[in-house]
């Protein structure tokens, strides 16, 4: 115990003196640009890409909001891990392990935010390259339109851009389809552009039929993912309450034993054992219903 109070006593030491090397800054700016020097070094480049467009949707949090959310993981889980064991050193420990959360939050929140935006991208680009499509009879034409028409925002709109410049080079718009298909997996691309394909080399007299058939699809899928956003929050909502009340029965344990019972068995390292083990595997579960909550949205 020694030791770990030394190493974060060195570990305030060394903030306060890289702090005083840059006493023209005041807190905030200092956090706030040693932060983002970590996360530029450290971050993979694909999330990087994902966070930008999460900042130019006005959705990522400040640095003021990541602070507060900062001190809430703290004081919560120091109050917490001292109903536990009484031990303000332990406390302490569990309160700097917590900020440790926020990275990973951060990431699958981000991923949340960045995938709602791309499936709303391939429904505005679905739905208006079958209006497209109906007037042109032509594929690429079609697809041209919706470039044009600037309802498309980056990167689905480079995206279709490359499909055009694609066709045109190489003569043919199989290998666009082939390489948007695999970039934007969603059955009702692929099933849009069998149709189109299929329409384009085979002919068709009356397309009209299975263009608004196929239009009738999207309504009915976007219906279903905004359905289950809802599904989801609510469950996220009861998912967290339920989270915390698991944590806070320890404080029944003690109401049936008696405070000062409880902490004479708190003097058996296998009881202090089995107390850090329902805290780790309390926390395995609430990480893992975030972990649902925030993937997977707006997948078919």
């Amino acid at each position: 115990m020694t030791f770990i109070i030394f190493a974060l006593v060195v570990a305030l030491a060394i903030f306060i003196v890289i702090y005083r090397s840059n006493e023209k800054t005041n807190v905030y700016k200092f956090v706030n640009k040693q932060v983002g020097s970590i996360y530029n070094k450290y971050a993979p480049y694909s999330f990087r890409v994902i966070r930008e467009k999460v900042k130019e949707l006005g959705q990522e949090y400040t640095t003021k909001q990541y602070l507060i959310q900062g001190v809430v993981f703290a004081a919560g889980s120091a109050i917490v891990t001292y109903l536990y064991f009484y031990n303000i050193v332990i406390s302490i420990i569990y309160a700097a392990v917590s900020l440790l959360v926020i990275p990973f939050l951060t990431y699958l929140r981000c991923k949340r935010v960045y995938s709602e935006f791309i499936f709303e991208q391939i429904q505005v680009y679905t739905t208006n390259t079958i209006m497209e499509f109906g007037t042109t009879q032509a594929f690429v034409k079609a697809i041209e339109g919706v470039y044009e028409s600037g309802v498309l925002e980056d990167p689905v709109k480079s995206d279709v851009k490359l499909m055009i410049d694609m066709a045109y080079e190489n003569g043919t718009i199989d290998e666009a389809v082939k390489m948007f298909n695999q970039k934007y997996d969603f059955y009702i691309v692929k099933n849009m552009h069998q149709l189109f394909l299929q329409i384009t080399n085979e002919g068709s007299r009356d397309s009209g039929e299975s263009l608004e058939n196929m239009s009738q699809d999207i309504d009915l899928l976007v219906e279903a993912v905004y359905r289950d956003r809802i599904d989801r929050a609510g469950f996220h909502k009861k998912f967290l309450q339920f989270g915390i009340v698991l944590y806070l029965m320890v404080m029944l344990v003690q109401f049936l034993l008696g405070v000062e019972t409880y902490n004479e068995m708190l003097d058996n390292w296998i009881v202090q054992l089995l107390l850090h083990g329902i805290i780790w595997l309390n926390t395995y579960f609430i990480l893992s219903g975030e972990k649902y909550y925030n993937e997977d949205v707006g997948a078919e």
